[in-house]
């Protein structure tokens, strides 16, 4: 897991449908406690402006999401549902509150690291690998990220993403998801061939 290849903070300055899209197929690395990990990104969901009903900024700046109106290329990660965490990618300009959530990543790297976060208690099984990081709060267990890494450089050390080149595939667009709003926007996008997509992927 090199640095020559990490996405620059230029990367994440458009809009965050396009973000989106780019970040399909690109590697989340995540040097933490437990052991370092990685996976490509398999499927996405774009969330943007005041105006967007889904968006955590559509009542305004509030404390919470003060990092969707911050520079972009950092990450925004709460707490949803007082149960996962969520990992999300600030896409730019700043003043203009916008991200992508990660939602799911084919594991590469560190899957012993990924198996053992996400085993269950006493010991139980974890998952099938493809399953790792089958879902925004899985993957986040399986990385090893929490609100520590909320408001993260995603262009430093410790939590990363990198082009390393990996072939895309057929990409499906279609209704995000987990939300009772703004659900009529096709801004959730995966890898339409990948085993590791949440919910069976996207007809």
């Amino acid at each position: 897991m090199g640095d020559a290849d990490r996405l620059p903070r230029s990367f994440y300055r458009a809009p965050p449908l396009e973000v989106a899209r780019a970040l399909l197929g690109k590697v989340v690395v995540h040097r933490g406690r437990g052991g370092a990990a990685a996976g490509a990104i398999v499927e996405v969901e774009a969330y943007g402006g005041e105006d967007d009903p889904a968006c955590h900024a559509a009542a305004g700046l509030t404390p919470r999401n003060a990092p969707l109106y911050g520079p972009p290329g950092y990450a925004y990660v709460y707490l949803n549902y007082g149960i996962h965490y969520l990992l999300n990618a600030v896409t730019g300009p700043a003043g203009f509150p916008a991200a992508v959530l990660i939602r799911a990543l084919r594991p590469l790297e560190g899957l012993d690291a990924m198996r053992r976060r996400r085993s269950g208690p006493r010991g139980a099984e974890p998952p099938p690998d493809e399953a790792l990081c089958r879902g925004p709060g899985n993957l986040t267990r399986a990385l090893g990220v929490t609100l520590r890494q909320n408001r993260l450089d995603l262009c430093g050390p410790r939590l990363f993403v990198e082009d390393r080149g990996l072939p895309v595939g057929p990409i499906r667009w279609g209704p995000r998801i987990g939300i009772t709003v703004g659900t009529g926007r096709p801004w959730r996008g995966c890898l339409a061939d990948s085993p590791a997509v949440s919910r069976g992927g996207l007809p």
